[in-house]
């Protein structure tokens, strides 16, 4: 079966910066689409960045240019930058991949990370 890990989080002041991982793991023939989600408390969960096979990455407005998502296809791996970090961004923050198995045929299915909490505050 497939598992998820994302890990980095932490309290940090604002201005700061962090690094999120999230690494996948299991009987995995292709990852597709990669991403990253945050729920804030009383929030609906959005979508904070998301990076293609091809390297192709679409942010969310609030985020732009100060959070850089990316990949590393080999150790199936996503990870997300945040910079300039403000009180707005805390959150929990959860990994989410497309990924394709192969057991006795292929099978893609979306999977998420346990989620890992980002605390921005002074």
């Amino acid at each position: 079966q497939v598992h998820l890990v994302d890990s980095g989080g932490g309290l940090v002041q604002p201005g700061g910066s962090l690094r999120l991982s999230c690494a996948a793991s299991g009987n995995i023939y292709r990852i597709n689409n990669m991403s990253w989600y945050r729920q804030a408390p009383g929030k609906e969960r959005e979508l904070v960045a998301a990076i293609a096979l091809s390297g192709n990455t679409n942010y969310a407005d609030a985020v732009k240019g100060r959070f850089t998502i990316s990949r590393d296809n080999a150790k199936n791996t996503v990870y997300l930058q945040m910079n300039s970090l403000k009180s707005e961004d805390t959150a929990v923050y959860y990994c989410n991949a497309y990924i394709v198995v192969y057991t006795t045929k292929f099978s893609g299915s979306n999977y998420w990370g346990q989620g890992t909490q980002v605390t921005v505050s002074s």
